[in-house]
C-alpha cells in the first residue's frame, strides 16, 4: 500500500511535467503546484479513510482545500498519473473514480445531482481531459480518452473517445470523427423534471374537470 501510494506520487510528478510547459522540472513542479500538492495528501488522507480513521481524513481534506483551493473527498478512487493544473475550485466527490493519466483543469466539479444514493458521483476512465469550469454530474461513465469541453454540464454516459461541449453537454467528434446530427443531447434533468412537473398539471386539471361534471350531474 506505502508502496504504491510512492509510485502514484511519483507518477502524477511526471504528469506535472509532462502537460505544463511552464514545469520547467521536477523539483519546481514538487514545490509550486497546487494541483500535486493536493494529491499528495490525497494519498495520504485517503489511506486514512480506507483504514477508518474517517474523521482525521476530512480534517485533512479540509485543510488541503484550505492551502489548495482543491476539494477532494477522502473516499475518491483516483488512479496515477493525474495532473490538476491550475487547480482552484476543483471539486472530486465522495463516490467519485479518477482513472489514470487523467487531466483535469481549473473549476471542474465531479459531483452528484442530489438525486442518488450509494453510488453517486461520475467514473472517468483512463485518458480523459476535462477543462476548465465543466461540471460532471451523476453516476455514469466517461469513457477512455475523451475530451470535456470548457464550461460544459455532462449528465449522461460518454462514449469512450469522444469530445463533448455545451450545456447541456453535446458528443461533437467520436474518435476524431464529428457527429453529424448536433441535435442529440445527453440527458437534461432539469427539462425531465419540467415535462414531469407539466404531465402533473394536466392530470390534476382532467381531476378537477371529472369530479366539477360528478357534482353538476
Amino acid at each position: 500500500m506505502k508502496l504504491r501510494a510512492f509510485t502514484a506520487i511519483a507518477r502524477d510528478l511526471d504528469a506535472v511535467v509532462k502537460h505544463d510547459p511552464a514545469a520547467r522540472n521536477k523539483f519546481e513542479a514538487a514545490l509550486c503546484y497546487s494541483g500535486f500538492h493536493a494529491l499528495v495528501m490525497y494519498r495520504f488522507f485517503h489511506f486514512l479513510h480506507v483504514h477508518r480513521y474517517f474523521l482525521l481524513a476530512r480534517l485533512l481534506s479540509g485543510l488541503t482545500r484550505f492551502f489548495t483551493g482543491i476539494e477532494i473527498h477522502p473516499g475518491a478512487t483516483i488512479g496515477m498519473g493525474v495532473f490538476i493544473d491550475h487547480g482552484s475550485g476543483v471539486v472530486i466527490g465522495e463516490t467519485a473514480i479518477v482513472g489514470n493519466n487523467v487531466i483535469i483543469y481549473q473549476g471542474v466539479t465531479l459531483g452528484g445531482t442530489g438525486k442518488d444514493k450509494g453510488k453517486r458521483h461520475p467514473t472517468i476512465e483512463d485518458n480523459v481531459m476535462i477543462c476548465s469550469g465543466a461540471k460532471v454530474l451523476g453516476p455514469f461513465t466517461v469513457g477512455a480518452g475523451s475530451k470535456i469541453g470548457a464550461g460544459s454540464i455532462v449528465l449522461g454516459e460518454v462514449p469512450p473517445n469522444a469530445t463533448v461541449v455545451g450545456v447541456p453537454g453535446h458528443i461533437v467528434r467520436i474518435a476524431g470523427r464529428r457527429v453529424d446530427d448536433l441535435n442529440q443531447a445527453l440527458p437534461d434533468p432539469i427539462d425531465d423534471e419540467v415535462c414531469e412537473l407539466t404531465e402533473r398539471v394536466e392530470r390534476l386539471e382532467k381531476l378537477l374537470s371529472d369530479s366539477g361534471k360528478s357534482k353538476t350531474e
